[in-house]
């Protein structure tokens, strides 16, 4: 197999070191991409703009602050904290500057923001909802720009997927630093809301071509038994890019200057990217040996293993992978994932977790500004609690088993959801924390579901199988702007919660029919599949 290989040449040597580091350093940017929603189109406090003909030439006469004046001019919101962010008086109301006054404010004339809307900048200093005064009537094309984003990472998924199968691992993910760089800077220079949304997708599919081959090139460059360790500890660097991008949107405070600065730094890793090794194993079984065995002396010297050069010929590397060479000659589609009665179990209950978990996760770290506190601040924590998800996750992993840790993840996070129903919109404090709780949950639920699928799926199929099920990912992550929409939360301002831990829910009672790998070894054929799970095809035999 290609990890004999990897032994051969040094195992996880000097290169394997460089070549994870490297790789790994854009992910700091990746959690930017994905959450950066929540600054750029960051809704300032705003009210509706005075029209021409009204001046402040009475404030010095009433004798109040302008702060108070504006009250002659916009009415309060129904709960009376703050003025009303989408109407105004038909005409000054100046009585109500008078104190004590017994106007009936219910009875006064309103009408719509007819002269646009003045935002406050102490917050945010400039957003795409203030530039394209995104409010009011046009508030849900906010949340559609994530909706487009997550769009394009779902093509991206099944455009790039195919591509680097392809092309290779190493040309596809070097193109998308390159995509990654010139559309995200073009998205700063955006003149229109339609061109940023159209630049918006195109960073999305880019953004997919870099996860997806970054863990396809770093996983096929390392030997097996690392392979969980390495890939917990770099998915830390999505963790601290969370904290990254809190900062980065403190200090610069407007969306354009945001949005180069975390696309930028792609042109840095699309320089250094030329010296990634292309994948042994796909260089074998796309009929390129001998540039698979050049790969492989280059990494063994660079492991100071000069040695191997003379021993590992093609005729020892095909000796080595001679069955990954028969088992690339069948070719599996996403119909073999459902096919069989083992199989079609366990994909249906995968992509029931997969949805729910990535529809709940993005539910809640999608909308900062309802917690009503500082959003840097909230955005670091929501950062920082996935570093004791992932550990618990792990922990939990070890000694109870894959199937008990995905169910029980999900369940307390849709517990929690729930729990914040009942908390009244005052306690803020309490609101955040649970909603915090909430994350970490579903954060080690994707930390379990990652591991579980690709020890459940058999290898003659596990790429597609995960390409299927991440797909669903891209789905959730898609619908879960949709239910955050102004006019739905109005109508009803418990049902995000109701929608997301219930989602939640239903995923963990799927999670219970999902088969046991805890300490089992991987299955690799179809047949292995359904001969090991057989006994335990009860629950959903219909299937």
């Amino acid at each position: 197999t290609t990890s004999c290989n990897l032994l051969n040449v040094g195992g996880f040597g000097r290169y394997q070191w460089l070549h994870v580091t490297l790789i790994s350093l854009p992910g700091l940017l990746m959690a930017s991409q994905n959450l950066l929603n929540n600054f750029v189109s960051g809704i300032p406090e705003h009210h509706c703009s005075l029209s021409a003909n009204h001046t402040l030439f009475n404030l010095s006469q009433y004798q109040v602050e302008e702060k108070q004046f504006i009250k002659a001019f916009i009415p309060m919101d129904p709960s009376g904290m703050r003025l009303d962010r989408c109407k105004r008086y038909v005409e000054p109301q100046w009585q109500l500057l008078v104190p004590n006054n017994t106007a009936n404010v219910s009875q006064l004339q309103t009408e719509g923001c007819l002269d646009g809307w003045t935002f406050d900048n102490s917050e945010f200093h400039a957003t795409t909802v203030s530039e394209w005064e995104l409010v009011c009537s046009l508030r849900p094309l906010k949340q559609m720009i994530q909706t487009i984003y997550m769009g394009g990472v779902l093509a991206g998924a099944i455009v790039f997927g195919g591509l680097s199968d392809r092309f290779g691992r190493r040309s596809v993910l070097i193109w998308s630093y390159l995509q990654l760089g010139i559309l995200g800077c073009s998205s700063a220079l955006s003149p229109t809301y339609s061109a940023y949304c159209v630049f918006r997708f195109l960073s999305g599919m880019a953004v997919s071509g870099i996860i997806l081959n970054a863990v396809s090139l770093k996983v096929e460059w390392i030997p097996t038994k690392e392979r969980t360790l390495v890939g917990t500890l770099t998915s830390f660097f999505f963790t601290f890019g969370q904290m990254i991008l809190a900062g980065l949107a403190y200090w610069l405070r407007d969306w354009r200057k945001l949005q180069l600065i975390v696309c930028a730094p792609m042109f840095l890793f699309f320089s250094y990217s030329w010296w990634y090794v292309e994948s042994a194993r796909w260089l074998v079984l796309n009929r390129r040996s001998e540039e698979a065995l050049k790969s492989l002396h280059r990494v063994a010297r660079i492991n100071g293993k000069p040695e191997v050069v003379d021993k590992l010929t093609l005729e020892v590397l095909h000796s080595h992978m001679n069955k990954e060479i028969q088992s690339s000659h069948s070719t599996f589609t996403a119909y073999d994932l459902l096919r069989t009665r083992g199989m079609r179990r366990i994909s249906i209950c995968l992509v029931a977790v997969w949805f729910s978990t990535s529809f709940a996760y993005y539910g809640l770290a999608m909308d900062l500004q309802k917690f009503r506190g500082d959003i840097y601040q909230i955005q670091i924590i929501f950062g920082a609690v996935d570093f004791p998800a992932k550990l618990m996750a792990l922990g939990m992993l070890t000694y109870l088993g894959r199937r008990v840790s995905q169910a029980t993840c999900l369940f307390l996070s849709a517990l929690i959801i729930f729990a914040n129903i009942f908390v009244p919109t005052e306690m803020q404090t309490m609101r955040t924390a649970l909603a915090c709780l909430g994350k970490g949950f579903t954060s080690a639920s994707f930390t379990t579901v990652y591991l579980y699928t690709g020890e459940l799926y058999p290898t003659v199929i596990r790429q597609t199988g995960m390409g299927f099920v991440s797909t669903m990912a891209r789905v959730g992550s898609m619908a879960a702007p949709a239910v955050l929409m102004d006019y739905i939360s109005q109508v009803f301002p418990s049902l995000p919660n109701v929608v997301y831990g219930g989602a939640a829910v239903l995923a963990g009672c799927f999670a219970c029919f999902l088969p046991e790998t805890l300490n089992m070894p991987l299955p690799y054929t179809i047949e292995d599949v359904e001969e090991r799970w057989k006994p335990e095809v009860t629950g959903l035999n219909a299937l």
